[in-house]
């Protein structure tokens, strides 16, 4: 069993910058493919970008903007985000992924998720 805690959210400016972390837990961390979504009030659940072994992959929206790394010493993953948008405003979640193949970009994959941090952009 994997557990996720996510952190870091707030609120932040239209243009401003938010890193949020992943932590890791109960599992074998440099095992599991890791990928954050965000889902906004009303709205499906949104895939925002994962990280397999070394190989990164970002939604239309993310791309250019975002990055996410991981830290395998320290079972983390993290999502850095730029150029902020007021439509960006959501909860993000982590999710684990411990297939070795499968698309990372859809949400029926993952494991484990943790239990969300809010992200909000004011404009």
């Amino acid at each position: 069993q994997v557990q996720l805690v996510e952190s870091g959210g707030g609120l932040v400016q239209a243009g401003g910058s938010l890193r949020v972390s992943c932590s890791a837990s109960g599992g074998t961390f440099s095992s599991l493919a890791m990928g954050w979504f965000r889902q906004a009030p009303g709205k499906e659940r949104e895939f925002v970008a994962g990280i397999r072994w070394s190989i990164t992959y970002y939604g239309d929206d993310a791309k250019g903007r975002f990055t996410i790394s991981r830290d395998n010493a320290k079972n983390t993953v993290y999502l850095q985000m730029n150029s902020l948008k007021p439509e960006d405003t959501a909860v993000y979640y982590c999710g684990a992924y411990s297939a070795y193949n499968g698309d990372l970009r859809g949400v029926s994959g993952y494991d484990y998720w943790g239990q969300g941090t809010q992200v909000t952009v004011s404009s």
